[in-house]
C-alpha cells in the first residue's frame, strides 16, 4: 500500500474555481473519509486522485510519485463507484477478474485472486450468475471484488451505498470497515452522509466549498468542532445553536438573547463581553432539570424513534431539539425546564463562525 499526499490543490472549470488549494496527507494503511454537501468538491477531489480530472493548480503524490501527469491506468489504484459499473452480459466471475485479462494475466493467477476476493466478500454461490441477478448490496460487493483483486495501492470509493436502501447501507458500510481492518487498504472514501463518515473513518475531512474546514478523527471532530459549519453538519439530529450576547462577571458568564433570556455558558476572555456570539449544545446534552432551577422551555414536537425520543422545544425564542433515552411522556404546549453542562456548550464567533 502508499499514502497519498495532496498538496495546495486547485481546481477550476473556464473562470469557475471550485477547489481552493486543498491539503492533506493519507497515510498508509489509512481509511480517511471526505465528508460534506453536495457540491463541496469531494468528488472532484477524487477524481483527480484517480486520474480523471486533471489538477489546475498543485500536486497529488501517490507513495514517493507525482501522479499529475500520469494516466489512471498507471496510477495504480481501485476505484469503486457508486452505479456499480458491471458488464451485464458477463458473469461475475468474470466482471471480477476482467481488469486482470485486460492485462493479459494467466489464467491460474485470474483465478486465484477472484477465489480469494469471493471468498473474503462471501460471493462464491454467486460467481456464474449475471449481475442482473443479484441484489443491489451483492452487486456492490462485486464492485468491490473487482477492485480487490487488482492489489492496488490504494482504494477510492465515490459514494458506493448511495444507491442501497437504509438497512442494506448499515450492513454494507459495516462490512467496508471489516475489510479495510483485515487488508489494511489504503482507502479515500466520499460520501455526503455523515453517519457513514463517523462510523467508517480513521479520520474524516470536512470540505465546504472546495475548501477543507477541518481534519480529524471522528470523535475529535464531533467533540471539538473548529467552527459553525463542522459542528452543525456533524451529527443528528444536529447540534443546537443560539445567538445572543456574551456576558462575564468573575467566573459566571452568560449570553443574553434577545428575549431577555439568560443561559449558562463557559467563561470565555472578557474582551467578549457585550459581543454577539453562538451558543452551541447537542442535544444529548440537554437534560430536565428540576422546576425552577433550568432554563424554561415550551414542547413543540415529540418524535419517538425507538431507542429515544427526540424533543423539540421553544427555548430563549429558538427552536432547540433534545434527546432523551428515558421515555418522558411529554405532551405539546408542556412547560419543562432544561439544562446543560457548561463543559459540553460550545462558544462561537457569530462574525467568522470559529469557535472561541
Amino acid at each position: 500500500m502508499a499514502s497519498v499526499k495532496i498538496r495546495n490543490v486547485e481546481k477550476s472549470f473556464g473562470a469557475l474555481k471550485v477547489i481552493h488549494g486543498v491539503n492533506i496527507d493519507v497515510e498508509d494503511h489509512e481509511f480517511v473519509v471526505l465528508v460534506g454537501p453536495s457540491g463541496c468538491g469531494k468528488s472532484t477531489l477524487l477524481r483527480m486522485i484517480a486520474g480523471l480530472e486533471t489538477i489546475s493548480g498543485g500536486e497529488i503524490v501517490i507513495g514517493d510519485k507525482v501522479v499529475n501527469n500520469v494516466p489512471p491506468r498507471d496510477r495504480d489504484i481501485a476505484m469503486v463507484f457508486q452505479n456499480y459499473a458491471l458488464y451485464p452480459h458477463m458473469s461475475i466471475f468474470d466482471n471480477m477478474g476482467f481488469s486482470l485479462k485486460l492485462r493479459k494475466r494467466p489464467k491460474p493467477e485470474i483465478e486465484a485472486k477472484v477465489m480469494e476476493a469471493a471468498d473474503i466478500l462471501n460471493l462464491q454461490p454467486y460467481l456464474d450468475r449475471s449481475p442482473a441477478q443479484l441484489s443491489g448490496g451483492q452487486r456492490q460487493r462485486v464492485a468491490m471484488g473487482r477492485a480487490l483483486v487488482r492489489d492496488a495501492q490504494v482504494f477510492l470509493f465515490d459514494e458506493p451505498l448511495s444507491n442501497l436502501d437504509a438497512k442494506l447501507r448499515v450492513v454494507m458500510r459495516t462490512e467496508i470497515k471489516a475489510l479495510h481492518q483485515r487488508l489494511k487498504t489504503t482507502s479515500v472514501y466520499v460520501t455526503h452522509d455523515q453517519i457513514e463518515a463517523m462510523t467508517m473513518a480513521d479520520r474524516i475531512v470536512v470540505m465546504n466549498a472546495g475548501r477543507v474546514e477541518q481534519i480529524g478523527a471522528p470523535l475529535e471532530l464531533y467533540d471539538s468542532p473548529a467552527n459553525l459549519f463542522v459542528a452543525g453538519f456533524l451529527g443528528s439530529p444536529s447540534m443546537n445553536f443560539i445567538k445572543g450576547r456574551f456576558r462575564r462577571e468573575g467566573d459566571q458568564a452568560h449570553l443574553l438573547c434577545d428575549d431577555g433570556t439568560a443561559l449558562p455558558v463557559p467563561a470565555a476572555s472578557t474582551a467578549w463581553n457585550d459581543k454577539t456570539v453562538v451558543l452551541g449544545v447537542r442535544p444529548e446534552h440537554l437534560n430536565l432539570a428540576a422546576d425552577g432551577q433550568g432554563i424554561a422551555a415550551t414542547v413543540d414536537v415529540v418524535e419517538p424513534t425507538g431507542a429515544n425520543i427526540e424533543v423539540f422545544v421553544e427555548l430563549a425564542g429558538e427552536r432547540v431539539c433534545a434527546v432523551f433515552s428515558e421515555r418522558h411522556p411529554f405532551r405539546p404546549g408542556e412547560k419543562i425546564a432544561l439544562g446543560w453542562d457548561i463543559d459540553k456548550v460550545h462558544l462561537f464567533d457569530a462574525a467568522t463562525g470559529r469557535r472561541i
